[in-house]
């Protein structure tokens, strides 16, 4: 299945005291990509599909190694693992070609904004996540643990 492939950018003020970009901003580069998976890339002209908002219910994220400041701007892939009644779980990797620095994983719930509560997923929305569907490679479940080569690196 593919991959949604965000590329980001980072910022001077991303960096914290230590000379690498702060572990709250990880949350930052992980939303810029569900926002652009999500809402740019949803499916159909003029669709509804996912534009009577979302709500985050859950992250995980592993550091697996420091990313320093640089002008070249870090890969954020996404993919869904997940697709329930009500909500769905992506999971992410911050990388370059040759290492990963973070892996994640959020559940989204799709939300009614007028009427102030959760919805459930859409036909029109089920079938474009389908597109993205990978096994359950996310934090916290084994997969956040760095391989032997990130670790003799780290």
């Amino acid at each position: 299945m593919a991959r949604h492939i965000y590329s980001c950018p980072l910022r001077w003020s991303d960096m914290d005291a230590f000379g690498h970009v702060n572990n709250v901003v990880f949350l930052r580069y992980l939303e810029e990509a569900r926002i652009d998976f999500m809402f740019r890339l949803a499916p159909g002209d003029g669709s509804p599909s996912f534009s009577g908002g979302s709500v985050v219910a859950r992250h995980e994220i592993d550091y697996v190694r420091p990313l320093v400041h640089r002008h070249a701007p870090v890969t954020v892939e996404s993919w869904v693992t997940k697709i329930g009644a009500a909500s769905l779980t992506i999971a992410y990797e911050i990388k370059d070609p040759e290492q990963v620095y973070v892996r994640a994983s959020t559940v989204v719930v799709p939300y009614d904004l007028a009427a102030g509560r959760p919805r459930r997923i859409s036909a029109e929305e089920k079938s474009f996540l389908q597109e993205y569907v990978e096994g359950p490679a996310v934090a916290g479940r084994g997969a956040g643990k760095p391989s032997g080569s990130e670790r003799a690196a780290a």
